[in-house]
């Protein structure tokens, strides 16, 4: 039986400055470089993202396009603000600002530096 997911893939134009992105705005650490573009960084959970450079354009898409669309990143309630803040300091494109659901679930859409669609989560109660 499969264990989980040890990490996703984004291809990236250049992925030296995508992997700076994500281990400043999120701390991140990089765990694998095979110094021709390929960079593995991990979340504090051991979760993984490869960056890869990318061979041709990203196509245009937008949050509700058939596929893969968005990173859930979850966050504990007592950062969810100030992480919002942070990305929003740094001028991320708000695909959709703050909800807070009836049942308290938190949730900020947003384009990394390459165009890629991510949401920070705060759930009151996991889902598993």
């Amino acid at each position: 039986m499969v264990k989980g997911m040890e990490h996703v893939a984004i291809f990236a134009a250049d992925t030296k400055k995508l992997t700076d992105w994500y281990k400043d705005m999120f701390g991140l650490r990089e765990v694998y470089n095979n110094g021709k573009g390929t960079i593995f960084l991990a979340f504090e959970s051991g979760d993984m993202i490869e960056f890869c450079m990318a061979a041709e354009p990203m196509l245009a898409a937008t949050d509700k396009t058939a596929g893969i669309r968005h990173l859930a990143l979850a966050i504990d309630d007592d950062k969810f603000d100030a992480m919002v803040e942070k990305l929003k300091a740094d001028g991320v494109k708000v695909i959709t600002d703050v909800v807070v659901s009836p049942k308290g679930i938190k949730t900020f859409f947003f384009a990394d530096p390459e165009g890629n669609i991510s949401h920070l989560i705060m759930r009151p109660e996991p889902l598993v």
